[in-house]
């Protein structure tokens, strides 16, 4: 796609995100960035499965909001993402992505759809899950836990997550004659990187060793190594 295309069209999306208060200022000019690199190193593809999880994480985000305003498991900053939660759910796909653009191998379009997918199966598990999930448990202990908790599952919140993967999966069917095994492993990938995200914030995150931010980050990239693995174990 044309550069100049590419800057005005993503540019674009990153103001109405802006306008509609799903992001920041800073946040739209990193989902920005974001969006131009991942456009320039791996096309289409990646780009719309991006575009797919901030569409996706915006209405999950906003479904029942009032209520989760009113139990106290709202989206920090009124649902509106910074910076940090751009490049948290999305350097680890850019770097795989990267890798990616100078091997040419399907391995590393799984890492990067399955990094995709965890971030998309995670926003989705929580944010919905806060509403369905009317038991949730600690994933570590399986001790009851409130909606919202560190490290909290529920049934519904793990059915919305391989969702939520599969759905990112999709969109990596053109990239490979080997879609099948693509698809299994994005989905699972993105599915176990979900509940790394909740074991991460059941343990490292409660002890206040690392943020959400840095959650979302590890979860991602451990969740695109699982499924380059997957994949690769599957051929």
């Amino acid at each position: 796609m044309n550069i100049i295309l590419s800057v005005t069209l993503v540019g674009t999306l990153g103001i109405m995100a802006y306008k509609l208060g799903a992001l920041d200022n800073k946040g739209a000019l990193a989902a920005t960035f974001l969006g131009i690199l991942t456009l320039g190193l791996g096309g289409v593809y990646p780009f719309l499965a991006l575009l797919a999880f901030v569409i996706l994480g915006i209405l999950a985000t906003r479904y029942h909001f009032s209520e989760k305003i009113r139990n106290g498991i709202a989206q920090e900053g009124k649902g509106i993402r910074s910076w940090e939660n751009v490049f948290g759910n999305g350097l680890a796909a850019l770097i795989f992505l990267l890798i990616e653009y100078y091997t040419k191998q399907d391995l590393f379009w799984t890492a990067t759809f399955s990094a995709i997918a965890t971030a998309n199966a995670d926003t989705l598990a929580s944010e919905l899950g806060k509403i369905w999930g009317k038991a949730p448990r600690i994933i570590t202990t399986l001790k009851p836990a409130l909606p919202g908790e560190e490290g909290a599952i529920s049934l519904p919140g793990e059915a919305v997550a391989i969702a939520g993967a599969f759905v990112i999966g999709l969109f990596a069917i053109p990239l490979s004659n080997k879609w099948i095994e693509m698809l299994t492993a994005i989905t699972l990938g993105g599915f176990l990187g979900c509940n790394i995200d909740s074991i991460i914030g059941a343990t490292l995150e409660k002890r206040g060793l690392v943020n959400n931010h840095h959650t979302n980050f590890l979860a991602t990239f451990l969740g695109g190594l699982a499924g380059a693995l997957i994949f690769s174990l599957l051929l």
